[in-house]
């Protein structure tokens, strides 16, 4: 069996503002403002990370009057776990398989 992981999402959370802004979407849904206090990231930066994370289907936004809140989509996060999961339990069996050497 061979296990694969996101390595596209990987890439997305590995930056540690994304991941920052992920921890805190799990926690509630947050506008824009909130996320600069938060996170204390300029607005233009944090907007680009934002819309990374959005291209990446990791969160989706929600408009409130003149705000835009964002929530973190759990099902892709429980997905890429599921990928993790699947390659540890690979990994549980792969000391039965050692190939010889020539």
């Amino acid at each position: 069996m061979m296990t694969s992981v996101d390595t596209d999402l990987i890439r997305v959370l590995a930056d540690p503002l994304r991941l920052r802004i992920v921890t805190l979407l799990a926690r509630e849904t947050l506008c824009t403002s909130h996320l600069v206090e938060e996170t204390g990231a300029k607005q233009t930066n944090l907007s680009n990370h934002l819309r990374v994370l959005r291209e990446a289907g990791v969160v989706e936004t929600e408009p409130c009057g003149r705000y835009t809140y964002y929530k973190l989509l759990p099902d892709v996060i429980a997905q890429l776990a599921g990928q993790f999961a699947d390659l540890a339990e690979s990994a549980r069996t792969a000391n039965e398989n050692k190939r010889a050497c020539p």
